[in-house]
C-alpha cells in the first residue's frame, strides 16, 4: 500500500475509535458534551482521511460540497431554536439518508454490471433504505413543524396498501439483485421506497414522534453502513452500524416506555391503534391564582417539576431553573421528573434543562421519581399532557392504556401550567386536570414561572 493509503486507514481507525467513545460518552448527561466533541473529531478525521487517501478527479465539487454543507450546518445550528430541535434532527436524518441513496444511484449507474452479488445486494439495500428514510424523515419533520397535520392520517385498507407497496418494493429489489441488467427494476425499487417512506410515517401522530425519530435514525445508520460495503469504506461500515443498532435499541426502549409493539413500529402501524376513545375526565377544571400558587410552593417541603413540550414551546427552561433555585434557597427540596418520551424526541427535556444549567443530579427518571410522588407536597406540571395522564394507568379503554406515566396525581397538590384548556397532541382529555388535588394556572409558561418566582420572593 502507498503512504496515502496507510494514512487513510490510520485516520479511519482513529475516527472509528472516536465514534465508539462518543457513543459511550453520550450515554450519560454528564459526559454527553464530551461525547459530542469526540464525535466531531471522529467525523473530521474521517473526512481528512478520505480527501487525502482517495483518488480525487476534481476538487471543484468537493470544495463546493464542503462549503455549502458547512454553511447550511452552521446556519441550522445557530438559528434553529431548541424548540425546533426535533424537526431539525429529522431533517438531518433525511439529508444523511438521501446522501446514501445518491451514492448508491451513482454506483449503480457507473458500476452495476461489474459488481458481485454481495456488493449489488448491499447497494440495493442502501438505496432502498436510504430512499424510504428520506421521505419518512421529511414527513416526520413536517408533522413536528405543523406543516403536515399532526394527527394520524389513516384511510380504509391502509394496511393492505402498505403491504402491497412493501412487497412490490422488495420484489423489485430481489429482481434487480438477480438481473442487474434490467434497469427498470432498480428504479421501480427506488420509486416504491420513496412512496413506502411516506406510507410508514403518515399513520403516526405527532405525539408519538420520539420513537419514530429513533427508528429513522436507525434506518439512516444502516443505509450508511450499506454504503460502506458498496464503497469498501471501513469507517462508514463501523459508524453506520453503531448508528443503526444504537438507534434500534433506543427504539425498543421508547416502545417499552410507551407500551407499544416494536413490530407495529417496524411495519408502519405505530400510532394507528384501534381502541375506544373513552376518558375518565369529568368535572370542572379548578383555576388557582398566582399568589396562591406561590404560597403553596414557598411553604412546601418537597416540590417536583414535570416538564413537557409546553416548556419547550415557551422556552421556559431558564425561568423554571430560576424558580427551582429560589425554592431551594428557602430550604425546599426540588427535583425534576423526566419521562422518556416527554417532548418530541428522546432526551428532549434533558437537553433543555441542561441548557438552563439544571444540575444533572436533580434530574430523575420515571422509575426513580414515581415512588416519591406520594410524599411530594407540590408537583408542578409544565406543558405536559399524555405523560401525566392517569387514564393510561386506570382506563383500559383509553388510546394510551398501559403507557407508563409520571404519577403526579399521587402528590398532595398538583399545579398544571397550561396556555388554555386545550388537549395535547394526542387529542385526549386528561382526567388529571379535573381531580380535586389539581389546580390550573393558565398563561405562557415562561411568563408564569417568572411571575411565580417574583411572588415567592415576597412570601
Amino acid at each position: 500500500m502507498s503512504l496515502t493509503t496507510y494514512f487513510m486507514e490510520a485516520t479511519y481507525l482513529i475516527a472509528s475509535i472516536l465514534f465508539v467513545l462518543a457513543l459511550k460518552g453520550m450515554s450519560h448527561p454528564e459526559t454527553a458534551r464530551r461525547g459530542m466533541f469526540l464525535a466531531e473529531g471522529g467525523m473530521f478525521a474521517a473526512i481528512v482521511g478520505t480527501l487525502i487517501g482517495a483518488h480525487i478527479v476534481t476538487w471543484v465539487w468537493i470544495v463546493t460540497g464542503l462549503t455549502v454543507g458547512s454553511i447550511i450546518g452552521a446556519l441550522m445550528a445557530i438559528w434553529v431554536p431548541m424548540t425546533a430541535m426535533p424537526q431539525r434532527t429529522a431533517l438531518s436524518h433525511a439529508f444523511g439518508a438521501f446522501a446514501a441513496a445518491l451514492v448508491g444511484i451513482g454506483e449503480f449507474v457507473v458500476k452495476a454490471a461489474e459488481m458481485g452479488a454481495v456488493t449489488r445486494g448491499a447497494l440495493g439495500f442502501e438505496v432502498m433504505l436510504g430512499a424510504l428514510t428520506t421521505t419518512g424523515s421529511l414527513i416526520a419533520a413536517g408533522k413536528l413543524q405543523g406543516v403536515i397535520a399532526g394527527k394520524p392520517i389513516q384511510f380504509r385498507g391502509q394496511n393492505a396498501v402498505n403491504l402491497i407497496v412493501a412487497l412490490a418494493m422488495v420484489s423489485s429489489f430481489v429482481f434487480f439483485w438477480i438481473h442487474p441488467e434490467v434497469v427498470v427494476a432498480f428504479y421501480a425499487m427506488l420509486g416504491l421506497a420513496f412512496v413506502f417512506g411516506v406510507m410508514l410515517v403518515i399513520p403516526i401522530g405527532s405525539a408519538d414522534m420520539p420513537v419514530v425519530m429513533s427508528l429513522l435514525n436507525s434506518y439512516a445508520g444502516l443505509a450508511a453502513a450499506a454504503t460502506g460495503f458498496v464503497l469498501g469504506n471501513n469507517v462508514l461500515i463501523i459508524a453506520g452500524t453503531l448508528d443503526g443498532f444504537s438507534g434500534f435499541i433506543l427504539s425498543v426502549l421508547m416502545c417499552k416506555a410507551m407500551n407499544r409493539s416494536i413490530t407495529n413500529v417496524l411495519f408502519g402501524g405505530f400510532g394507528a391503534v384501534i381502541a375506544e376513545a373513552s376518558s375518565n375526565a369529568d368535572g370542572v377544571m379548578r383555576e388557582i391564582s398566582l399568589d396562591d400558587a406561590a404560597m403553596q410552593l414557598a411553604f412546601a417541603s418537597r416540590v417536583v417539576f414535570v416538564p413537557g413540550y409546553g416548556l419547550a414551546t415557551a422556552q421556559a427552561q431558564h425561568a423554571c431553573r430560576e424558580l427551582g433555585d429560589l425554592l431551594q434557597g428557602r430550604g425546599v427540596t426540588v427535583k425534576y421528573a423526566i419521562h422518556p418520551v416527554a417532548g418530541r424526541m428522546p432526551g428532549h427535556m434533558n437537553v433543555l434543562l441542561a441548557e438552563a444549567n439544571v444540575p444533572y443530579s436533580s434530574l430523575y427518571e420515571m422509575e426513580q421519581i414515581n415512588p416519591e410522588f406520594s410524599s411530594t407536597d407540590v408537583a408542578v406540571v409544565i406543558g405536559a399532557n399524555d405523560v401525566v395522564n392517569p387514564d393510561a394507568r386506570d382506563n383500559p379503554k383509553s388510546l394510551i392504556a398501559g403507557m407508563p406515566i409520571l404519577e403526579v396525581d399521587r402528590a398532595k397538590s398538583v399545579i398544571v401550567l397550561k396556555r388554555g384548556q386545550g388537549r395535547g397532541f394526542s387529542g385526549l382529555e386528561n382526567p388529571l386536570f379535573f381531580k380535586s388535588c389539581t389546580s390550573m394556572l393558565y398563561g405562557d409558561a415562561k411568563s408564569t414561572l417568572t411571575h411565580l418566582a417574583q411572588a415567592v420572593q415576597h412570601v
